[in-house]
């Protein structure tokens, strides 16, 4: 199918948002992965999957009408409303102890941070172009994963020597800092979406792209991953006696590919091979070591490390080639496709919670692991049957094979 749609470069704003993105990144790593941690001292219980559930149906419902928001919003107001919310939100975290009350604003965290992901997504894609778009989106979750590798560390530290509100405040501080740096650079960027679709037509709209459907799927896999790692992977290892300094070295270690996959990924999807063996591969580590992680019993340092880099080994290419895909198959106008795209992470967040629920009942922690693997190669289907999009050297051989 040929790919024809309006696009425009604009480097200096890409640029604008790769800083910010490094800002946000690290503002976000401070945060992820001691949620978990917060909510089981709030609540009192590890199994408290139902409010990640209730945040990202919250979410997926505002993705779905996401074309509606920002058609009489834009995309600019949209994203600075639902930034500018997520710092007053941890401002009030930042006064509160754990209870019933920062677990319900943790859920508004939570919600207001993912559909300003979005918002930033949409906005990135209007100064993008196809025949980059490896490139720029590996160099932007590049930036942002360098952000995110410092974030461990800085918050098992802090939780480790003080409280859960200091961490709060940690990240308010280099949030606050990437407003501001955004607000001058990236200016009013406040073009809005014009077309007209309901839920069902565009669910219609998508389901008509075999394409579109496969690689949503992959996405799906890789946020079911993150959402039980992310959740479960600090708490068991809590529970089997490592320290949250220990654990904050594991955790820097394994975000190492993130920093160093995601540019040469896209390069090579754009250039040499597109992302379909790409992503074949990345599902196939992911899958078999997320396995692994179920039969360790040590509780050293460097086993851990160098499984969860194992792990991430497969999510950073995922994370880079899903976007690579998609994207070379719409433009900054499909916005309604760019929403439904993006349901994979809340949809992710409402299902595999709900399974941990349920699993939780009978089985023990660890059996997660097993889960997330078998859901995670269960993509392997889906990737085969893609069609894969034209890198360089296939134009190249076209233009000289008719030349």
């Amino acid at each position: 199918m040929p790919l024809n749609h309006e696009e425009r470069l604009n480097k200096k704003k890409i640029k604008v948002i790769e800083i910010f993105s490094f800002l946000t990144g690290f503002a976000q790593a401070v945060m992820a992965y001691i949620l978990s941690s917060y909510f089981k001292e709030s609540l009192g219980t590890e199994n408290f999957g139902i409010y990640y559930s209730v945040a990202y149906i919250l979410v997926l419902v505002s993705l779905l009408n996401f074309h509606k928001i920002l058609k009489k919003f834009g995309k600019s107001d949209v994203f600075f409303a639902t930034f500018l919310a997520k710092i007053i939100i941890l401002a009030f975290l930042a006064t509160v102890a754990p209870s019933f009350f920062g677990a319900i604003l943790l859920v508004l965290y939570i919600f207001m941070g993912s559909v300003n992901a979005v918002s930033l997504d949409s906005i990135l894609e209007s100064f993008s172009v196809d025949g980059k778009s490896g490139r720029i989106r590996g160099m932007h979750l590049m930036i942002l994963d360098a952000g995110f590798l410092l974030g461990p560390i800085l918050s098992t530290q802090l939780l480790e020597g003080f409280n859960f509100q200091v961490v709060f405040v940690a990240s308010l501080i280099i949030d606050s800092a990437a407003l501001l740096f955004m607000s001058f650079g990236l200016g009013k960027i406040n073009e809005k979406f014009r077309q007209r679709e309901t839920i069902i037509n565009l669910l219609k709209k998508a389901f008509k792209r075999k394409n579109i459907m496969r690689i949503y799927y992959i996405s799906f896999v890789c946020e079911f991953f993150y959402t039980l790692m992310i959740i479960y992977t600090p708490i068991y290892l809590l529970d089997l006696g490592v320290t949250w300094e220990k654990i904050g070295i594991i955790f820097t270690i394994m975000l190492i590919p993130f920093v160093v996959l995601p540019y040469p990924a896209g390069f090579l999807a754009d250039k040499k091979w597109g992302e379909k063996k790409l992503l074949i591969a990345a599902i196939f580590i992911m899958g078999v070591s997320t396995f692994y992680i179920y039969f360790i019993h040590s509780t050293e340092i460097w086993i851990w490390a160098l499984a969860m880099f194992a792990t991430r080994i497969g999510a950073s290419l995922i994370q880079t080639l899903r976007d690579s895909y998609f994207y070379k198959r719409i433009d900054g106008k499909d916005v309604d496709l760019i929403d439904f795209f993006r349901t994979a992470m809340p949809v992710a967040y409402i299902l595999a919670p709900a399974v941990s629920v349920v699993a939780l009942l009978f089985f023990p922690l660890k059996v997660m692991f097993l889960i997330v693997g078998i859901v995670v190669l269960s993509a392997l289907y889906p990737a085969f049957r893609l069609v894969n999009n034209h890198c360089e050297a296939d134009l190249s051989r076209t233009f000289k094979k008719n030349s």
